[in-house]
């Protein structure tokens, strides 16, 4: 690691580098027909509990995970979240957030996107931007989803993820870009903190 590589920059991705929620989005994208018709009734209750603080984040990511990939074929959504990389989610960047990562790819810096959102439409966006990736991953048997991730939702373990695959200790600077309650882990790894677009630390 070079001395202008010692900096690492952490960014969650929906709501922070983005300006939405990129998972819902790719879900409706994919989703059948028929899943779309069921999904009042196997999906709409758990919202209302999300909303109203009695389900977490990651209880109702499990649960829109299941319902839209269990059995569905692993090449087809990969493909399609491939077409999503490319074509929907350059059109959904903060300007704001490109400019930080400009910034920090121009110095040099270890670039690393640390999402809840799933692997197969994040590692494109990230080999464009040279980004690293600690993210969900969407289980694979015989060439089908099973609806769950590979080990546990990454959500409320960013942290330790984090430091599983980077000693934060061994850089000089670490920077942290969040907007959420999950994400606070994770910044608290950080020298300079920002939360919703403003520097906090």
């Amino acid at each position: 690691m070079d001395g202008r590589s010692r900096h690492l920059a952490l960014f969650d991705f929906d709501h922070t580098v983005t300006r939405c929620d990129t998972y819902a989005r790719f879900l409706r994208r994919v989703a059948t027909p028929e899943q779309l018709a069921g999904a009042r009734w196997a999906i709409g209750p758990w919202l209302v509990g999300y909303r109203a603080g009695l389900v977490s984040a990651a209880a109702i990511r499990r649960r829109v995970t299941h319902f839209a990939f269990a059995g569905r074929d692993a090449g087809d959504i990969t493909g399609l979240a491939d077409t999503y990389a490319r074509e929907e989610l350059p059109g959904l960047v903060r300007p704001e957030a490109l400019q930080r990562i400009d910034w920090h790819r121009a110095q040099g810096h270890l670039l690393v996107l640390v999402s809840a959102s799933i692997d197969l439409y994040l590692a494109p966006w990230c080999a464009t931007h040279g980004f690293d990736l600690v993210c969900n991953r969407l289980e694979q048997i015989d060439g089908r989803l099973t609806g769950r991730y590979e080990g546990d939702d990454l959500g409320p373990h960013k942290a330790r993820r984090i430091r599983a695959r980077f000693d934060p200790a061994g850089f000089t600077r670490v920077y942290a870009y969040g907007d959420s309650r999950e994400d606070r882990p994770m910044m608290a790894l950080a020298h300079e903190r920002w939360y919703r677009g403003r520097r906090i630390a």
